[in-house]
């Protein structure tokens, strides 16, 4: 849930994913209710610039790489750059899952989700920590080694130009980095996806995600 700016306060921010189908309207809907904006072109994306002071960020899902988006205007070049069919490998892991897939323009063309346990951190001291830092390391290197072997498996079934990790962000990394993917260690990395516990459900929509927009919302301070 995004955060409330209180009065006086700090601007709240909040993010959401728009298919470069959507683009068009989205934006149109951000002008008329902040009262008009004006674009600028920068570095990290597009930014709409409100007469209220709110602030939206568009940023596309990957780089052109020498295929910018056709268009009239920066909107629609960067819908049409979003709606390029292109594939994502998607791994997605939490100490209480993952999810692997395979996606392109929103829709998983290979998939595979699980579940696996690693426990939390315990306030206990003395020799039972010692013993629950070995049999949570343990944990944690059984899930890494059983991702990777289940990434590999589905990242086979369909070939991809980038990989788009969630989740955990240092349990991505080490599966990431596990000699079962060592073909795919060269793959260009997309920003991470910030998602709860990877189930079905979740890498479906994951997937919607990383082929959109990442529109970052700060409304004007309080």
């Amino acid at each position: 849930m995004p955060a409330t700016a209180s009065a006086g306060g700090p601007p709240s921010v909040r993010t959401a994913f728009v298919a470069g189908a959507r683009l068009a309207g989205w934006v149109e809907r951000f002008g008329s209710s902040h009262g008009g904006f004006r674009l600028r072109d920068d570095d990290d994306g597009l930014r709409l610039l409100a007469a209220d002071g709110a602030e939206a960020l568009l940023q596309a899902p990957w780089p052109a790489d020498g295929r910018p988006g056709r268009g009239n205007d920066p909107v629609e070049r960067l819908a049409a750059l979003a709606s390029q069919p292109r594939r994502l490998g998607l791994l997605l892991v939490r100490r209480g899952g993952y999810g692997i897939g395979v996606a392109s323009e929103g829709n998983l063309l290979a998939s595979k989700a699980g579940s696996r346990y690693v426990q939390a951190r315990t306030a206990a001291g003395g020799q039972s920590q010692q013993r629950f830092a070995r049999r949570r390391s343990n944990q944690a290197d059984a899930l890494v080694a059983a991702v990777a072997q289940q990434a590999a498996e589905v990242f086979r079934a369909a070939a991809f130009e980038h990989v788009v990790p969630g989740g955990d962000r240092a349990l991505a990394d080490l599966v990431l980095q596990d000699p079962a993917l060592r073909g795919y260690a060269q793959v260009p990395r997309l920003a991470y996806l910030d998602v709860p516990e990877p189930r079905a459900a979740v890498l479906k929509k994951a997937a919607a995600d990383a082929c959109s927009v990442r529109v970052t919302v700060a409304d004007p301070a309080g």
